[in-house]
């Protein structure tokens, strides 16, 4: 994905496929629909609604094209058409999947709420509405005209309907919901063959699903059996939008980064990474469960989020990936996120309660042993000068994350002071030590007062 450069564009038709509530069926659904739609010729792309690193993954897979993800809290509208209109540009049809429930969000400004139908209304993308009728029949219909009434700014396209018992249980509710105006796509029975596999953090990566290829597969045949596919694609829309100049959610922090990518290290946007490489910046990949060293040419490290905790054994055992990010700290910026983060410390304990050593180049150590979910959007201000801005600099993020500090250094200053989209109080978070900064926080995009970072 390269952003667009133009002064105006017209989006590729989409789809956002979202639910009243979690765990309906949604990613499912998005699946089966792009591989099915791929099988059929049609140049599919994928888009997650929120900051999620494993939906866009699995996206992928499914479709052949990188995915991307779209939160209305994190980027203004501008930055969202110019995201969706880069994605469009190699796809007949973007397929975007929503997050929660349709209307769930944070409190803030209209359309800046993070809800899935903000990006809707962004981009003027219907919503296919899917609904878990288990335990209901006739009162879906309450549910989906709720939907369809609820906010003016979106447009249901219609409904598929998600474990159905019986026949009769898909008659009741189909009807009742068809007698309010509402198109029903089709009903999917309640069937344990196709689901994929959960972890602590959501599903497990698409790169270590196993025979993922037969499952998406497996999941389009279902899908594309109870599902009418043809109903479903003319009712995709492309709004016309402008774009401004070509638009980046955040500047490079250098233009030589080396980034940790393996199965610890994995959660790193596309959109950053596409912005970063239309300003010129240099990506170079390296593997510290491969036991590789950060290249020394590069004039910043970046360790993403991801896995550590399971590989903390195998990490602690590579010295060569150790040792040379201890030397690059020594003369340039080393920056961890989440996981990254506490690899950069001095110890990392396992669910086993096992330590393992880190890299050392922060004070605090970090435990997978006593669990604890942090979660949400956090405004992030930089304390101090860093590659990604002035000391006083605003980003845009979340946490998300189960390992706590098990052990501080009141010794090292915080990274930023972050607070949450809830107001309450701002609060130091993070760590810098020389030139190795590191925190639970991640960077969606710079929040700036038009969302933009233009380049």
């Amino acid at each position: 994905m390269s952003l667009p450069d133009r002064s105006s564009t017209s989006l590729t038709r989409g789809l956002v496929v979202a639910a009243p509530r979690s765990g309906s069926g949604k990613t499912l659904l998005t699946l089966g629909l792009m591989r099915a739609f791929r099988n059929q010729g049609l140049r599919v792309g994928g888009a997650k609604c929120g900051p999620d690193y494993i939906d866009p993954a699995f996206h992928a897979a499914a479709t052949g094209q990188q995915s991307l993800n779209l939160d209305s809290w994190a980027m203004a509208p501008p930055l969202l058409r110019a995201l969706a209109a880069a994605a469009g540009e190699a796809c007949d049809l973007i397929l975007c999947e929503g997050s929660m429930g349709l209307f769930d969000g944070v409190a803030g400004e209209p359309g800046r709420t993070g809800a899935s139908a903000d990006v809707a209304a962004a981009l003027g993308w219907p919503v296919l509405l899917v609904i878990d009728v288990s335990g209901q029949a006739q009162s879906a219909a309450a549910i989906a005209k709720g939907c369809a009434l609820y906010d003016p700014r979106i447009e249901i396209a219609g409904v598929v309907l998600n474990r159905v018992a019986s026949e009769r249980h898909r008659q009741l509710a189909a009807r009742a919901i068809e007698s309010q105006g509402i198109a029903v796509f089709g009903a999917l029975p309640r069937a344990k063959s196709v689901q994929l596999p959960e972890r602590h953090l959501g599903l497990v990566q698409a790169g270590e699903t196993e025979n993922l290829e037969a499952l998406l597969d497996a999941i389009a045949g279902f899908v594309s059996e109870h599902i009418d596919l043809k109903a479903i694609l003319p009712r995709a829309q492309a709004a016309a939008v402008g774009v401004d100049a070509q638009m980046s959610a955040l500047a490079p922090p250098a233009q030589r980064i080396a980034i940790a990518r393996d199965e610890a290290f994995s959660f790193l946007y596309p959109h950053i990474l596409a912005g970063w490489r239309s300003a010129g910046a240099e990506i170079c990949w390296f593997s510290p469960l491969a036991d590789e060293p950060a290249p020394e040419h590069c004039d910043l490290c970046w360790l993403p989020g991801g896995y550590p905790e399971l590989h903390a054994g195998q990490i602690a055992a590579a010295s060569a990936f150790l040792d040379g990010l201890r030397r690059f700290a020594q003369t340039k910026p080393v920056h961890g996120e989440c996981g990254g983060y506490m690899v950069l410390g001095q110890g990392l304990v396992d669910k086993d309660g096992k330590t393992h050593r880190m890299a050392g180049l922060l004070g605090a150590s970090f435990s997978f042993a006593k669990r604890k979910l942090h979660l949400g959007y956090r405004d992030a201000r930089i304390a101090a000068d860093h590659p990604l801005g002035p000391a006083g600099a605003c980003l845009r993020g979340h946490e998300f994350h189960y390992a706590t500090v098990e052990a501080a250094d009141a010794s090292d200053p915080p990274f930023a002071f972050v607070k949450d989209a809830h107001g309450n109080p701002e609060q130091a978070e993070g760590a810098r030590r020389g030139h190795a900064t590191g925190s639970f926080f991640h960077v969606l995009s710079a929040a700036r007062s038009d969302g933009l970072t233009k380049i």
